[in-house]
């Protein structure tokens, strides 16, 4: 490639197409991965150890016409800076160490190093430390006093510091997170465990509180019944002595003689078999003249109300000879479980 071709092309790129291209840089260059051959040094080591790092075996092996079309080529597609090892700022870099006197490389490189430095600004905005030294290191090499050299390697240095401390900050706040989680579940299980504990201590005290409800609801009944039972036989009692104590019917002494044709015990009540309960029922009894039973009513009970239906039931049932009048008469049916 001739100077005239170089410097026209060059000239081409002016301040006005900067900005243009600045767009098209950062289109290509956000969306491409870093491919350098060899890691970038540190931005405190030689700018030209970064650089000599940076190009290929490739490069290094050509002559001055495989550069000149290289970098030609590089041009046309727009691969001023990028990738590392294919690129024209690299191209022309090596073509400068072949024909250090050549000022149409050296004005290709001038006219290369604010895309190159653009692309630094831009490595460095996105934390992509590598390829900033790399972007660095090139334009360190074209000119070692490029103004924006300190700042863009401070820059550097001051974002790898950022990103060092944000990484130990994220792992700090990740690990004191997992113990905060590891706390919280810890808590959560000695929660839960004493909520177990708990309702299974109401649960013993819900049973034990019905337990004595039902002893205390027994109890009572009981009592109730013992009561009843003692009401029922002073009643009996009292009954039993006015009964004694009232005059004898005049007709009751003169009563003709009976002769039992049938009698029919009574059958005794289930309840009463089952609590085992005994007693007896004084029952008055009118018998028609022909021995059949007209007319039965209880005249006292002990206890009340157990026996008396069935002792009713029995006598209706009694049969009698014949006799000339009718008469009235009382009759003691005995309740016992063991008879």
């Amino acid at each position: 490639m001739s100077y005239v071709t170089i410097q026209g092309k060059a000239r081409l790129l002016a301040p006005v197409v900067l900005l243009a291209a600045l767009a098209a840089c950062s289109g290509k260059d956000e969306t491409a991965a870093p491919t350098a051959a060899t890691a970038a040094a540190p931005a405190t080591a030689p700018a030209t150890a970064a650089v000599d790092q940076a190009a290929s075996n490739k490069v290094q092996a050509m002559d001055t016409a495989q550069l000149r079309d290289s970098a030609s080529t590089a041009l046309r597609e727009n691969r001023m800076y990028a990738p590392a090892g294919d690129n024209a700022m690299e191209y022309y870099l090596a073509l400068r160490d072949k024909l250090p006197e050549d000022a149409s490389i050296k004005n290709a490189l001038t006219d290369l190093q604010p895309y190159t430095l653009i692309a630094a600004e831009q490595a460095l905005g996105r934390e992509d430390f590598t390829e900033a030294q790399r972007l660095i290191a090139m334009v360190e090499k074209v000119d070692p006093t490029a103004p924006a050299l300190p700042r863009l390697k401070q820059g550097v240095t001051g974002g790898i510091q950022v990103a060092e401390r944000r990484t130990v900050e994220e792992a700090d706040k990740a690990k004191k997170d997992a113990e905060n989680r590891a706390k919280q579940q810890v808590e959560q299980q000695r929660l839960a465990q004493q909520q177990a504990g708990e309702a299974s201590a109401a649960q013993q005290l819900a049973a034990r509180q019905e337990a004595a409800r039902k002893e205390s609801e027994r109890l009572e009944a009981e009592r109730q019944a013992a009561t009843r039972r003692e009401s029922e036989q002073r009643s009996a009692a009292q009954a039993a002595a006015q009964q004694a104590a009232a005059p004898k019917p005049a007709a009751a002494a003169a009563a003709p003689a009976l002769r039992a044709v049938s009698t029919p015990a009574p059958r005794y009540p289930a309840d009463a078999l089952r609590s085992g309960t005994s007693g007896e029922v004084l029952v008055e009894l009118t018998i028609g003249t022909d021995g059949s039973v007209t007319d039965a009513r209880v005249l006292r009970a002990t206890p009340a109300r157990v026996f008396d239906r069935e002792a009713l039931s029995a006598v209706r049932r009694w049969k009698f000879e014949p006799i000339a009048n009718s008469v009235t008469t009382r009759r003691t049916l005995a309740f016992a479980p063991n008879k």
